[in-house]
């Protein structure tokens, strides 16, 4: 069986990554991956025969979700990305700090957590996911267990969250202004943003990318805070290179590249979809394991805080 995993998930990745270049040359292939379709045939791959390549898959769904990242960059205007992401910016400061007080107060009072699983769960709704949990995860010394609990937690709400949250914007008939800056604040992780983004539309997906790394910013003065409340002023946490490098990409798509559009347009088409394969490899991470692992309560308490966070932004937008 494992022999057979090892072969059928080899030909699932083989089979998307040659569907999405013949979609990427414009081929007219009648099959067409979505973003969505990626995470859903990684869900479903992970459940029925588990990851036979745990430790490539790991990689991969980390280091090609930033590599498209960073090449989405190419198709933006730094100029122009910035006016839209404005309008984001002051509703992401109240928001950060109040799931993060939120949190805490729910987490213990009403969800009996330890202090631990409950800064990470509400570090993880409040900035971006996996990389605000694994940035603070050391700053609290936290253990191993409450890692994989935060992990896991906000790993399936992103997974939910790229498949109803285009939906909801459709039925709610919100602009691509309002769905990118929706997305941005209330999905987790930076994969899922950028995925719902791109599939409601071009305009949603620029926003969304743009909002969603300037809040990974709080990263540093969050880490700095908790250091301060847990004590613990030996580690230091550093801006992600890949948000760095986004940058870059867009200053020499801004600055550089103004008389050669095709080529901007080359690169941030071919890492759309280089995303989409990510998502496979983000989705066939989600085992029987790691749902067995995430439990009731901290499951409770991070939906909780994703459901306040969605309303109260949705609200806010709207």
């Amino acid at each position: 069986m494992k022999q057979y995993s090892k072969h059928l998930y080899i030909a699932t990745l083989s089979a998307l990554a040659i569907l999405l270049l013949l979609d990427y040359a414009n081929l007219n292939f009648p099959v067409s991956i979505t973003p969505a379709f990626a995470l859903l045939a990684g869900l479903i791959f992970a459940l029925i025969f588990g990851q036979p390549y745990p430790k490539f898959n790991k990689k991969m769904s980390k280091s090609l979700l930033q590599y498209s990242v960073v090449g989405l960059g190419f198709g933006m205007n730094l100029t122009s990305a910035l006016a839209s992401g404005k309008e984001g910016m002051t509703f992401t400061i109240i928001s950060v700090a109040g799931t993060m007080i939120v949190g805490l107060v729910i987490g213990k009072y009403i969800f009996k957590l330890d202090k631990d699983t409950a800064y990470l769960i509400s570090s993880g709704t409040a900035i971006c996911g996996g990389s605000a949990i694994a940035a603070v995860g050391p700053v609290i010394k936290a253990k191993e267990s409450s890692m994989t609990v935060a992990l896991g937690t906000v790993f399936i709400l992103n997974a939910v969250a790229l498949f109803i949250f285009p939906y909801i914007g459709t039925s709610l008939g919100m602009t691509q202004q309002q769905f990118g800056t929706w997305a941005a604040i209330a999905i987790h992780d930076t994969s899922s943003v950028v995925g719902a983004g791109a599939a409601f539309g071009e305009e949603a997906l620029k926003i969304a990318t743009t909002i969603k790394l300037t809040r990974a910013l709080w990263i540093i003065p969050l880490a700095l805070v908790t250091s301060f409340i847990f004590k613990n002023d030996g580690k230091k946490v550093s801006v992600p290179m890949f948000i760095i490098l986004f940058i870059v990409a867009m200053l020499i798509n801004t600055y550089l590249l103004g008389d050669y559009p095709q080529i901007g347009k080359a690169v941030s088409g071919f890492a759309k979809k280089g995303l989409t394969l990510s998502l496979f490899f983000i989705g066939s991470s989600l085992s029987m394991d790691v749902l067995k692992q995430v439990g009731a309560k901290p499951f409770l308490l991070g939906v909780s805080l994703w459901v306040i966070i969605s309303l109260g932004s949705l609200a806010y937008i709207l």
